[in-house]
């Protein structure tokens, strides 16, 4: 597969009260073409802010952002629009992202209107859309609050699919959402991206749902990857003691196993981004730290067919 988006170096700081946060912090990453690449970990470790910045809702501090070749970094909100046609993002919670007061014809069409393109046949494509997610046709003149959360982020998913992107950012798509419904909307995105050949960045903290639609997968924590590889290289054989403390944490359907297997304790709550430890930042949790974890950050290097930021990997299966 062909990288279709590119990421180097890429940071992003906030100013607050107590000094400078910095919720991204330097990550290289790339996404390639038809492909779903999981991006996990803890809530604040900065996967959504890295999801928004590479639709660029928000402005990077630093490093560089590339989609087809095309270095978007700089570009104005009027020298993106025309790529809004092949970069779109699906929200966490899908009424707090439409608008209760348009209609879901109103809020499929948007980004067409925003685009320019044809109003004669905004109806007849928004119905089509509307049905290709599973919902009807005759929806089009209804209100938001007129329908189920799994519903709603049908609507979510139509609108940003209805400029036919080629990558679509899904932030956290089905965690607002009922158990029994998640299962619906995510065979319903890996529907799609059979169908329309998409890409997507798949965020979210429940390591049960990415393995089931992920061909890769990148660990957060505290704004950095502390590991990236094949998700059966991520799942079969951990190598960063976050990640597999994360796997570990996995409820099984087996009770047996569930009763018998080993689950890693983290210590504590993670560092404050605007305080971080010197060193490798996860190392006052970590049940392997030593010495030199205090003083040195170790890099994101090639270890067993992945890329781990560790100077003490594991090596062995998981499980």
């Amino acid at each position: 597969m062909t990288a279709l988006l590119h990421l180097e170096g890429l940071t992003k700081t906030f100013q607050t009260r107590r000094g400078t946060v910095k919720a991204v912090d330097g990550i290289d990453l790339e996404v390639r073409a038809g492909e779903t690449l999981g991006l996990v970990g803890e809530s604040g470790c900065g996967k959504s802010t890295t999801g928004r910045m590479l639709v660029r809702l928000l402005d990077p501090t630093g490093g560089r952002i590339t989609f087809d070749g095309r270095d978007i970094t700089g570009l104005s909100q009027r020298q993106m629009r025309p790529l809004r046609n092949d970069l779109q993002i699906i929200f966490q919670d899908p009424f707090a992202s439409l608008n209760p007061r348009h209609t879901v014809g109103s809020i499929v069409a948007a980004p067409l209107q925003v685009q320019g393109m044809d109003e004669g046949n905004h109806r007849s494509r928004v119905q089509e859309m509307l049905e290709f997610v599973g919902l009807h046709a005759e929806h089009i003149d209804r209100y938001p609050h007129e329908f189920s959360g799994g519903q709603a982020q049908r609507i979510g998913i139509a609108r940003a699919l209805i400029t036919h992107p080629r990558l679509v950012i899904a932030d956290e798509p089905v965690s607002a959402l009922d158990v029994s419904i998640q299962a619906q909307i995510v065979n319903l995105l890996a529907r799609l991206q059979r169908k329309l050949d998409l890409a997507y960045v798949f965020i979210a903290h429940d390591l049960a749902v990415v393995r089931h639609v992920c061909n890769r997968i990148a660990v957060m924590y505290l704004g950095r990857i502390v590991e990236i590889g094949d998700r059966d290289a991520i799942y079969g054989s951990p190598a960063h003691p976050y990640t597999r403390a994360l796997l570990s944490a996995i409820p099984l359907p087996d009770p047996v196993a569930e009763r018998t297997r080993e689950r890693i304790v983290l210590r504590g709550d993670p560092p404050s981004p605007s305080a971080p430890p010197p060193g490798c930042s996860f190392h006052p949790r970590c049940f392997k730290a030593q010495d030199r974890c205090r003083t040195e950050r170790p890099p994101l290097a090639s270890v067993a067919g992945r890329e781990v930021a560790c100077h003490f990997p594991e090596l062995g299966p998981f499980g």
